[in-house]
C-alpha cells in the first residue's frame, strides 16, 4: 500500500485513507453519519481499542512523524477495520449509493474481464460479513458473477463492503441495470459444434450449488483441498501486516 499524499489528500483521517493507492473502491463516510451511535451499533465489541481508533478516523489526516510512532501504526489496521466496517453500512444509506452511483458511473471499480461482457462496469462485493475471511471481490451486473479485482487491492477486506450492496444498489438505480448479453460464446473444432465433451456448452448438465458468500462449510472445504486459502484469496486469513506496509511505503519516500 502506498501511503504518498496526493494533492487531494489534504484534510482529515478519512480523506487520507480514502487517497490511498488500492483505496478507489471507498467513498468518504460522513463524520454525521460516523457520530451516530445508532449507526455503529454491534461494532464495538469486535475489536480491542475501539474508543482509540474511533478517534483516530475522526482525527486529522496523520503527518509524516506520525508514520514512525509504532502507538498509531498499531492502531492503524484497527482504525482501519472500524472504518471498514463502517463503510459498509454508510454505501447503502442513500447518501452512501449515490457516491458510489458516480464511482460506478466513472468506472472507478473496473470492468468485467468477461470478453462478451464487453467492458460492463463492476460493482465492489464482499464474500463475507466477517472480517479477515476474503478480499474484495467485483460483481458484473450483466453476466451476474463475481470475478477478482485487476488491481487485487491486498489490504481492501470484503467486509468492507458486505454481501448485499450490489444487489441494494442495483435496486435503488434500476436504470443501471444492463440488459443481459445476447450473445453466447460456441465451442467449435473446425468450425463443427462440441458436444458432450468437457469444455462444451453443450455438455451433459452439471449439477451446481448456488453461492452468494463464504459459509463456514465452504472455507473448510477451501482450507482442506489446498491446506491454507485457495490462490484467489491466499492472502485473506493471513494478510501481510498493514502496519508493514505502511512502513515499507513510508520509507520510499
Amino acid at each position: 500500500m502506498n501511503i504518498e499524499r496526493s494533492e487531494d489528500s489534504e484534510g482529515g483521517w478519512i480523506q487520507w485513507f480514502c487517497s490511498l493507492e488500492d483505496h478507489q473502491f471507498f467513498c468518504e463516510v460522513d463524520e454525521e453519519y460516523i457520530k451516530d451511535s445508532f449507526n455503529l451499533y454491534g461494532l464495538k465489541p469486535k475489536f480491542f481499542h475501539y474508543d482509540e481508533a474511533y478517534e483516530m478516523i475522526l482525527n486529522e489526516a496523520p503527518e509524516e512523524e506520525d508514520l514512525e510512532d509504532e502507538h498509531f501504526l498499531e492502531l492503524y489496521q484497527e482504525a482501519t477495520d472500524l472504518y471498514g466496517l463502517i463503510h459498509a453500512r454508510f454505501i447503502l444509506s442513500p447518501k452512501g449509493l449515490a457516491l458510489m452511483r458516480d464511482k460506478f458511473l466513472l468506472g472507478k471499480f473496473g470492468t468485467c474481464p468477461r470478453v462478451l461482457c464487453e467492458r460492463q462496469n463492476v460493482l465492489p462485493v464482499g464474500m463475507s460479513e466477517e472480517l479477515r475471511t476474503s478480499r474484495v471481490k467485483v460483481f458484473c451486473p450483466r453476466c451476474e458473477d463475481i470475478y477478482i479485482p485487476k488491481k487485487k487491492c491486498p489490504d481492501v477486506d470484503g467486509a468492507y463492503f458486505g454481501c448485499s450492496f450490489p444487489q441494494m444498489f442495483l435496486q435503488s438505480y434500476t436504470d443501471l441495470y444492463p440488459p443481459p448479453s445476447t450473445t453466447a460464446y460456441v465451442p467449435r473444432v473446425f468450425g463443427f459444434k462440441v458436444f458432450k465433451h468437457k469444455g462444451s456448452r453443450f455438455a451433459e448438465p452439471v449439477g451446481r450449488s448456488e453461492i452468494t458468500f463464504y459459509d463456514d462449510n465452504h472455507l473448510k472445504k477451501i482450507k482442506s483441498s489446498s491446506g491454507a486459502m485457495n490462490k484467489e484469496d491466499e492472502e485473506d486469513g493471513d494478510r501481510r501486516n498493514q502496519r508493514d506496509r505502511v512502513k515499507e511505503s513510508n520509507a520510499k519516500e
